[in-house]
């Protein structure tokens, strides 16, 4: 093959930039056929399906929660959580890739979003929701005994803070290990930034939820688990 020119040097290639771009060409009278199994294709395929199969969990988890609520409000704030996931996740690894410096012999060395971080975000999914349903039914539970919805919502907080951060902190080191497997490493660290962030949802964006939707019509907010509203 005659490139016309040097390749790039290693230290200007990246995986968004891997110097394909070169010139370069072929004898006049030669063909060429590029096979493969269709990497691409493959991986587009996988995402797919896990996005179809992420929504179903989430349809399960809403009528899990309808069951035992028996509300389509209560069940739809205990679910809040769980686009922190999403917003913790994908700023994670990006800011992973941006902190420091990640080179394999030479060559860089990013972390990607791969298969096994969005099953991770699948598991996650149920792990969030077991904190802001634990959260909601504390409150319920302070409301009943008499408790103003501000001051139910504040002692529901301090009481439940130090559980779900220890919950939270034992989650991110239990994963800790895993991200230096080069398969799973990409579920881990979709565990480690989604509960990070679904923690500080939990603790502030639940109960905020909640307030907005009950604060106006405080008579109902104490009604128990169980009520249909």
């Amino acid at each position: 093959a005659d490139f016309g020119k040097p390749p790039k040097p290693l230290a200007q290639r990246s995986y968004v930039i891997p110097g394909g771009g070169d010139h370069w060409s072929i004898p006049e009278g030669t063909s060429v056929r590029w096979t493969g199994e269709g990497e691409l294709h493959i991986t587009l395929t996988v995402f797919r399906d896990l996005a179809i199969a992420f929504g179903l969990a989430l349809v399960g988890i809403f009528f899990v929660l309808y069951l035992q609520t028996g509300s389509t409000v209560l069940a739809l704030i205990i679910m809040t959580a769980i686009p922190s996931i999403v917003i913790g996740v994908l700023p994670g690894f990006a800011l992973l890739n941006s902190v420091g410096e990640r080179v394999v012999n030479e060559l860089p060395n990013p972390q990607f979003f791969t298969v096994t971080a969005m099953i991770g975000m699948i598991a996650l999914a149920g792990i969030v929701v077991r904190n802001s349903l634990i959260l909601v039914e504390f409150i319920r539970e302070e409301l009943s005994h008499g408790n103003d919805l501000i001051n139910a919502m504040i002692a529901a907080g301090a009481v439940r803070l130090r559980p779900v951060l220890l919950t939270a902190g034992t989650t991110i080191l239990g994963s800790l290990v895993i991200t230096l497997d080069p398969v799973f490493s990409g579920l881990a660290w979709a565990i480690i930034f989604g509960t990070g962030a679904s923690t500080v949802f939990t603790l502030v964006v639940v109960p905020a939820v909640y307030f907005l939707i009950y604060g106006p019509r405080e008579d109902q907010a104490a009604e128990p688990i169980g009520v249909d509203q």
